[in-house]
């Protein structure tokens, strides 16, 4: 995989070994002394009298609490607006300083940031930057292949963020769906993920596209440019052994069936040279690893079904196997389901959950260069940012970590939880290179109910509660919740360490039935989708938020398409 140490391969010096080749020196090598920083600059996009530029400067010096990078321009080239840094110009000179979340870079850390720019003439890539006055070395323009990666097919296909540059693939079958709703075509062309959730969809169900129609589709629609096409793997065996609406067809055992009936033939559509020019994006089995942190052993929230999952090793076996597999082919980038803030946030499961990620990223042939990142809040509706109290906050002398809402929870929202959560499994040994990708397909909370300040500082309840953005009466809820709004439209490069904003779960598609439907597709009926239920220890025993009258999970469900529009954030126009 190409972003494999890319921003490090043409940054590090070369030194001569005993018997006079050349080696690349990197972070953390043994008696190498590494330069004491990397910039990595690009241009995203030029158009010939402006552009944008992301730039990610890894530091491998001492730990810093804030930094300021400074670069000089040798033509007329104008910084005009930036985002996750403040940049300003003096003449040919830039300074880019840090925002206040993102001061801090550890040794081998890394952040990024971007900025957009006029000019006339040439618009060539700087040569010299300096980090707090020290001077780092420079990796600019486009990726070289990684030696290193046994992944890499030594063409420099893979490309370190796959959205950048690039257009996403709008699925025609949800699009249809969302223009035929009243108001639907204000999001009708916005790109989708496409859920293979059962073998039969491999080849259509029901008369639907294909994954062959759909990367047919896809190639239409890319014409001369970059797409990203996004597709979920979803059919492990046992599949999400505490959740009955998301079961799926194979039982606990059927573990060859997965590889040879599903992921075999899904990984050869993908490797046919006909689809070579796409970027494919695989978001790979969400919830099931998680499930074995939190749902087994003597938890409250244990399961039997996820005791057996963790008994027999089928949910890494699955995981890994699919990496593997569709990480062979040159231009799959594989992301993996990491949960939310909301489940995996509290210090219990934190940790844990990285290291049974890398377990799984690590079995049945996987290696971590199988991982180009991993994925939040898929399907789920976290809050993207709370900006009206934050974890450090203390109100009538009691830490924002103890209302009921956090719950001794460290993070507030997805975003700071995605970004430290990539710390952690860069720290369980995964590439430092991975990149994040959010699911903001319906944590937006906007409408009438969204707080327009902080609550109260009465309590740290009625601080906490009065000022967040979502609604949801606890954040264990999951099912259709009553409420809820689109989030961010789908994007590339917004944040530090974020690859994209991504619309991976279809607006309007339901999380679950609200009462017991008979199917054929293996998918059960969870209480947490019926209004009317109470609650059990995974939601603090409290009512459960969903809408009435949903019907199965992926099928069209017209009342939560509409409240999700009426209550986007940002707002439809």
């Amino acid at each position: 995989m190409s972003r494999t140490r890319t921003a490090l391969l043409a940054a590090m010096a070369l030194v001569a070994g005993a018997s006079g080749t050349a080696v690349a020196a990197y972070p953390g090598d043994v008696g190498i002394s590494a330069v004491p920083c990397t910039v990595d600059y690009k241009v995203q996009n030029d158009w010939g009298t402006g552009f944008t530029a992301n730039v990610t400067i890894t530091n491998n010096s001492a730990a810093k609490s804030s930094w300021s990078l400074k670069w000089s321009y040798a033509g007329n080239q104008k910084v005009t607006n930036g985002w996750n840094a403040k940049v300003s110009q003096s003449g040919t000179a830039v300074t880019a300083l840090n925002e206040s979340y993102n001061g801090t870079l550890a040794t081998g850390g890394s952040t990024s940031f971007g900025f957009q720019g006029t000019y006339s003439g040439t618009n060539a890539i700087p040569t010299t930057f300096t980090l707090d006055g020290v001077t780092c070395n420079v990796d600019g323009g486009t990726d070289p292949t990684d030696p290193t990666d046994p992944t890499d097919p030594g063409t420099g296909s893979r490309v370190d963020n796959p959205y950048s540059g690039a257009k996403v693939y709008v699925n025609p079958e949800w699009s249809a769906k969302a223009a035929a709703e009243t108001g639907g075509s204000r999001i009708s062309n916005q790109p989708t993920g496409v859920w293979l959730d059962r073998i039969a969809a491999i080849n259509g169900v029901n008369g639907g596209m294909s994954l062959r129609d759909h990367l047919d589709e896809a190639l239409r629609q890319k014409g001369s440019g970059e797409l990203v096409a996004q597709f979920v793997i979803y059919n492990l065996p046992g599949r999400d052994c505490s959740a009955l609406a998301s079961n799926g067809e194979l039982g606990p055992t059927e573990i060859d069936k997965y590889k040879t009936q599903y992921i075999d033939p899904i990984a050869a559509i993908f490797a046919d040279p006909k689809y070579a020019s796409l970027r494919i994006v695989t978001t790979v089995e969400i919830d099931s690893l998680p499930n074995l942190v939190t749902n087994t052993g003597s938890r409250p929230t244990a399961t039997p079904q996820c005791d057996v999952m963790k008994a027999n090793g089928n949910y890494q076996k699955g995981v890994g196997y699919a990496l593997n597999k569709l990480g062979d082919v040159p231009n799959v980038y594989n992301y993996v389901d990491a949960g939310h803030h909301g489940w995996l946030g509290w210090d219990d499961n934190f940790a844990p959950s990285a290291a049974i990620m890398k377990e799984a990223a690590t079995t049945e042939g996987a290696t971590v260069n199988d991982v180009h990142g991993f994925i939040t809040n898929t399907a789920n509706y976290s809050a993207l940012k709370e900006n009206n109290f934050s974890i450090n906050d203390t109100v009538a002398g009691k830490s924002v970590r103890e209302s009921k809402w956090v719950d001794w929870n460290r993070y507030t929202d997805e975003l700071s939880y995605a970004q430290a959560f990539r710390n952690q499994l860069v720290s369980a040994g995964f590439n430092s290179n991975i990149g994040m990708l959010i699911d903001t397909s319906r944590n937006g909370w906007g409408g009438t109910a969204r707080p327009t300040g902080p609550g109260a500082t009465t309590s740290v309840d009625t601080y906490v509660d009065g000022g967040r953005y979502d609604r949801r009466i606890h954040v264990g809820n999951w099912c259709n919740q009553s409420g809820a709004g689109l989030g961010e439209r789908p994007q590339a490069s917004p944040a530090a360490g974020i690859d994209a904003y991504v619309w991976i779960k279809p607006p309007g598609e339901s999380d679950g039935a609200s009462s017991a439907i008979p199917n054929d597709e293996g998918k059960g009926f969870d209480r947490m989708c019926d209004p009317t239920y109470t609650g059990n220890p995974r939601n603090g025993n409290n009512m459960s938020g969903a809408l009435a009258n949903a019907p199965l999970s992926g099928h069209w469900f017209s009342a939560q398409f509409q409240q999700l529009m009426q209550n986007a954030y940002p707002p439809l126009s």
